[in-house]
């Protein structure tokens, strides 16, 4: 059985651009994230990925959310994450990426 993943239609105000994941962000729910986050111009805005509803992040997870933070700073736009669950700021702490992100509850 797959980890589902469900993603919400993105929210735009004003510069800030909201999406709310649910459910596992591992190796095979990935691609959904980036299909969903391609096509959003991150030019000047900060993209929100509201994760307190996300169960578990693994590295495959972690790595997309790096990918998407650069590409985000590339482009002149910041990547905002809110609501990050336990698990999910441990695997940060363990790796050393929780300075990277900007982070909100």
């Amino acid at each position: 059985m797959h980890p589902t993943l469900t993603i919400d239609t993105a929210t735009h105000t004003g510069q800030r651009t909201v999406l709310t994941i649910t459910g596992a962000l591992d190796m095979d729910t990935v691609p959904r994230i980036t299909a969903a986050t391609d096509p959003l111009a991150l030019g000047g805005r900060t993209l929100v990925l509201d994760l307190s509803a996300v169960t578990f992040i693994d590295s495959a997870g972690l790595n997309t959310l790096l990918i998407l933070r650069n590409r985000a700073e590339t482009e002149q736009g910041l990547l905002e994450l809110r609501g990050l669950p336990e698990q999910a700021l441990r695997l940060l702490d363990i790796t050393g990426a929780r300075d990277l992100f900007t982070l909100t509850r």
